[in-house]
């Protein structure tokens, strides 16, 4: 288990806000899913603190060994199945996780897809080298690929077995299974009796409770910009999830490739630089996040559809567009330009 360092919180810059002595969390970090899981606790004593976080730990961890699209896990087991045309047994638990991401992959009109996988190893994203510099897929690789778009609908589970009726189905879930490893974090508190936390995997988060008698105050990055371009006070039980094209991408021959991919035309999204959701279910606001980025201008549609009310999104000229609900809770910085308010209607069938 990675050594637990906890050390008194006075002031973290996109966590909360500085503090007085009486009035402080405890805080630890590990990595997980390729990056650094920040836990902070109030109202909790050092030693039950150490406590939980091992217990969280061990959870990320199991998420992540189960839901690896490249290292070996259940989902590659699954995968390997599907490929081969055989049904494959599935657990409660990994069948409710896909039958989740099913749901939000409809709500999404597949802008959020799962099943996409094949195209995500195209595009040389499904390897722990991404970063480095190599080709785009040619142009007919990607027809082959969208002449038979996999999607969730091709996955089908009935008595605890899964099948697909398409071989190119290849199951990832890099755009939603952090949001669903932080919802399971957050329960494993719950139970515990703890009230008052905040879990944080890469600047994506869940808070619950308060810090003390305030908010948790959490800042959101620019994503063209050193430092933080909004800040949002949070209480009760919400999620803050961002989607970027600044996260992973690689270059090649002067030209930058990010890894949120269309599956509608097989290329990467260019219509939004970030989206940030804030919703009150880390796994809704995950998916949500990576669709949006995938809409692009269509964002209040998509939104409506699944359900979020709550958006932020920055375009690439830079100018910020935000849900009339999002108006209500975001503190932009520094922001020259006014942000343009989008309503989000749900549309008639």
């Amino acid at each position: 288990m990675t050594l637990l360092r906890f050390f008194l919180l006075a002031c973290l810059l996109t966590l909360s806000a500085c503090s007085s002595d009486e009035d402080k969390a405890l805080q630890a970090k590990f990595d997980a899913f390729g990056t650094e899981i920040d836990v902070s606790l109030y109202g909790v004593d050092a030693a039950t603190a150490d406590k939980t976080v091992g217990l969280l730990e061990e959870s990320f961890s199991g998420v992540n060994n189960t839901w690896h699209a490249w290292h070996p896990s259940v989902l590659m087991t699954i995968n390997k199945a599907i490929s081969e045309g055989q049904p494959i047994a599935v657990t409660p638990g990994v069948a409710a996780l896909i039958n989740q991401a099913k749901t939000l992959a409809i709500a999404s009109h597949n802008l959020f897809n799962p099943a996409a996988g094949k195209l995500f190893e195209l595009w040389g994203f499904h390897q722990d080298d991404w970063f480095v510099s190599h080709p785009p897929p040619s142009d007919a690789e990607i027809k082959q690929w969208l002449s038979n778009i996999p999607t969730m609908n091709d996955i089908h589970i009935n008595n605890g077995e899964l099948t697909s009726d398409n071989p190119k189905v290849k199951l990832g879930f890099g755009g939603f299974a952090k949001g669903y490893a932080v919802d399971a974090a957050i329960t494993i508190l719950q139970n515990l009796g703890i009230n008052n936390a905040i879990i944080n995997i890469g600047g994506d988060l869940r808070v619950i409770g308060s810090h003390g008698d305030r908010p948790w105050i959490i800042g959101i990055r620019h994503p063209r910009k050193d430092g933080m371009m909004a800040s949002i006070a949070l209480k009760g039980d919400e999620s803050v999830f961002t989607s970027g094209d600044y996260e992973r991408f690689f270059e090649y021959e002067g030209k930058r490739y990010q890894h949120i991919l269309d599956p509608r035309t097989g290329f990467p999204a260019h219509d939004a630089t970030s989206v940030t959701v804030l919703h009150n279910n880390a796994s809704e606001a995950d998916a949500a996040a990576t669709a949006l980025v995938v809409a692009g201008k269509d964002w209040p549609e998509i939104a409506a559809a699944m359900g979020i009310d709550r958006v932020m999104l920055v375009r690439p000229d830079g100018q910020i567009e935000l849900s009339p609900k999002m108006v209500e809770r975001v503190r932009l910085i520094n922001n020259a330009t006014p942000p343009i308010i989008r309503e989000i209607v749900k549309q008639t069938p």
